[in-house]
């Protein structure tokens, strides 16, 4: 049976984890934040709603021309050409034309740094199964899937408003984590802050991301804004050995956008930091053991743990509960998985911390698990359901 064991962990943890740190507020209709470093969601506002998210979604043309140009269907010096659909687009653009041969690398940045829709739609029109930017979509939201964005479906490669074309802000998340771990080569192109394609429109040359230059550490990732979608921003910063990823969508305007963005990076490395919490080889707390050659194992962490913590908990005891499933049956081996420590943690999802054993428990002699079996027996005539629970 599963067995729950309340602990006080006054001295093994000495920062409380009880005061929350201050909520954030944010005038977006939909948010989240997570701390990248230690995967552990800060904030989240409509998370998973589907919301039409404008040119962010161009972040999903890109994570699949990254993986075409690493598997060899697509080369950085490769000229594209511009079809008379992609010169079609109005809205942010680099201006192609159909006469135009435009090298993969520049249409690249021309998607990162200019928003071009044009760029989307001559990427997406080259890696598109049947040619088609509506090809192109159907294999984004099949990608979608494979990721993990449970809540997205493309109906085009750029985030042109269009029926059902829609994405959640943990999707977006998810997908600016994995550019910046899986392309860790073509991500600092989002940091640039300016691109002035062949000089064809010089006021239309600059990073829209106002992050980019303001904010300590800030290197990602995409602005979006349609009527429908308001103001939104897909954005990242690292500052020491932490970094954090945000998405937010429907601020009223731009300059919202760029204030909510900045009070999120700062609240987000302002209001937590990563804590020490317990050494290796800390017992915790001890598992009854069955037909063993002793009666109970410690349970400790198998290495160092460290949280992220508000930095507004005070010192102090904080409980926590260790949970196991028991008697834990010998023999059993040190480092064996046993037990998992839950501790609260208000305003973030609780700390859970696996749990081995201390040391090498074997299975006890014959005489001894003879002497068990019958003991467990007899209880069990007596009706000691206490004792009987103990022992299955």
């Amino acid at each position: 049976m599963t067995r729950k064991r309340p602990i006080l962990l006054a001295a093994l943890i000495t920062l409380a984890l009880g005061l929350p740190a201050t909520a954030f507020e944010t005038r977006a209709t939909s948010a989240f934040v997570l701390d990248q470093t230690s995967g552990t969601v800060l904030f989240a506002k409509n998370a998973d709603i589907p919301l039409p998210p404008a040119s962010m979604s161009k972040l999903m043309t890109l994570f699949m021309a990254f993986e075409a140009i690493r598997s060899g269907r697509l080369a950085l010096d490769e000229r594209l050409p511009v079809s008379e659909h992609a010169m079609s687009f109005g809205g942010s653009t680099m201006f192609l034309n159909t006469r135009d041969k435009v090298r993969v690398e520049d249409l690249l940045r021309g998607i990162i740094v200019l928003s071009g829709n044009d760029a989307c739609v001559v990427l997406a029109e080259t890696l598109s199964p049947d040619g088609t930017e509506a090809g192109f979509a159907r294999l984004m939201t099949q990608r979608a899937q494979q990721l993990g964005m449970t809540n997205s479906i493309f109906a085009n490669a750029s985030g042109w408003p269009a029926p059902g074309h829609v994405m959640s802000m943990r999707d977006l998340a998810l997908l600016a984590q994995r550019l910046i771990a899986d392309f860790p080569e073509f991500y600092p192109m989002f940091a640039e802050r300016e691109f002035a394609f062949d000089n064809r429109a010089p006021t239309n040359r600059l990073n829209r991301n106002p992050l980019l230059g303001a904010v300590p550490g800030a290197d990602g990732l995409k602005t979006g804004h349609t009527e429908e979608a308001g103001f939104g921003l897909v954005g990242s910063a690292a500052q020491g050995e932490r970094r954090v990823v945000f998405v937010i969508s429907g601020l009223p305007t731009a300059q919202a956008r760029a204030q909510d963005s900045a009070a999120i990076v700062n609240w987000a490395f302002r209001q937590f930091g990563e804590r020490k919490l317990l050494s290796s080889g800390t017992r915790i707390a001890t598992a009854p053991v069955w037909m063993g050659n002793v009666t109970e194992v410690g349970l400790v962490p198998a290495g160092d743990v460290t949280a992220l913590m508000s930095v507004n908990a005070p010192a102090g005891a904080q409980a926590g509960e260790v949970v196991f499933d028991g008697p834990v049956a010998a023999p059993i081996a040190k480092g064996q998985a046993i037990a998992r420590l839950v501790v609260p943690r208000d305003g973030l999802p609780d700390l859970v911390v696996p749990l081995v054993a201390e040391t090498d428990v074997p299975a006890a002699g014959y005489l001894r698990r003879v002497a068990a079996v019958g003991w467990l027996l007899v209880s069990r005539l007596r009706g000691d359901t206490a004792t009987t629970a103990a022992a299955s």
